[in-house]
């Protein structure tokens, strides 16, 4: 419950953050009240991949619109422009009547892959292109995620934590 500067400053002391870029809102069916890691992704060579959802009639739509247009006119921390690179949306899933957040953005980049969740759509083959593209250090990995989306995140969620 702290405003954006508060919010700024406290990133900078506590992590040693040096730029932020404000982004609104996150993709439908997320339960953490936006977490960028499903719709925006730094990559390597100034890049940052934005999903995109084409269709106007998506609830995505307009946010990952707004997103874009936010990152096409950002800079990194050292003042050179983003190159922004479009990453399809997945065609919703739902489980129990709810749509849940299925992305491709919710890769996980690991030290020999990324891993990058699919969802047997034909938008898969485009997502696992555009990120090889963005890490061509490291092969791309389609890692079939449907049935881990319903817990609501996939890859990069899930190796976020470790029990104690």
């Amino acid at each position: 419950h702290v405003g954006k500067e508060a919010c700024e400053q406290l990133l900078e002391d506590m992590l040693g953050v040096r730029k932020i870029i404000w982004l609104p809102n996150g993709v439908a069916g997320d339960d953490t009240s936006g977490h960028v890691d499903d719709f925006a992704r730094f990559a390597p060579r100034g890049r940052v991949l934005v999903c995109d959802e084409p269709n106007r009639r998506d609830e995505n739509h307009a946010p990952l619109r707004a997103a874009q247009k936010a990152l096409r006119g950002a800079t990194n921390a050292r003042g050179q422009q983003l190159e922004v690179v479009k990453l399809p949306m997945p065609a919703p899933v739902h489980y129990a009547g709810d749509r849940v957040p299925a992305s491709y953005a919710n890769f996980l980049v690991a030290n020999a892959a990324v891993l990058v969740p699919v969802f047997n759509d034909p938008r898969d083959r485009d997502a696992l292109a555009i990120i090889a593209d963005c890490f061509p250090d490291r092969p791309t990995v389609g890692i079939y995620a449907r049935d881990l989306v319903v817990g609501l995140g996939t890859l990069h969620c899930s190796s976020m934590q470790e029990p104690a």
